[in-house]
């Protein structure tokens, strides 16, 4: 299992993983309980359910960089292109816009 910190402007807003039956992301207890916050993506409403999904959510794929920059991505960091979650954490941890993915450290 591979999980990863999602953060919104900075602050953590919640974990996404990756398990043998698919993704799942959960809300952070903290930022859900902070006034006038941002859900990270209007897919995924704030809320103290887990999301579950048998892919990576569309969110989170988007955030993945495509074409060329994909392909120097892949090439400096021997990265599977396949490999959505590895991607994710690797090539998104500081992305353009709001938010932002951190390898979780066990």
């Amino acid at each position: 299992m591979r999980r990863a910190k999602i953060y919104y402007q900075a602050q953590l807003a919640g974990v996404l993983s990756e398990e043998d039956t698919g993704y799942r992301f959960v809300y952070d207890d903290d930022y859900l309980q902070q006034t006038d916050v941002t859900p990270v993506s209007l897919t995924m409403p704030l809320s103290q359910k887990e999301y579950e999904s048998n892919v990576l959510f569309p969110f989170f794929d988007g955030l993945i960089p495509e074409g060329w920059l994909l392909d120097i991505s892949v090439q400096n960091w021997k990265l599977d292109p396949r490999d959505r979650m590895g991607l994710l954490m690797t090539c998104c941890r500081d992305c353009i816009g709001a938010v932002s993915v951190e390898p979780f450290e066990e």
